[in-house]
């Protein structure tokens, strides 16, 4: 069961890495990328081959990321 309590320290925000949105480890690589290609079918694997830089928890981070959103377990601040 995820709670607000989840460990989300590969998220960050930053006003000057693209405009503040969600991004994985402070690089321009924003949450809803890799969500967005894991609702389009593409695997954890398939997603750290095209972007190398990425590891397993990045992708596992986002994921959790995006559930607390939807359950309204998140607000302004990660």
């Amino acid at each position: 069961m995820l709670t607000s309590s989840v460990r989300l320290d590969r998220i960050t925000r930053d006003p000057s890495v693209c405009s503040g949105k969600p991004c994985i480890r402070g690089m321009r690589i924003p949450v809803y990328v890799v969500v967005d290609l894991v609702a389009s079918g593409r695997t954890t694997a398939e997603i750290l081959e095209d972007f190398p830089y990425l590891e397993v928890e990045d992708v596992a981070q986002a994921l959790r990321f995006a559930a607390l959103l939807t359950r309204e377990e998140l607000h302004a601040g990660v």
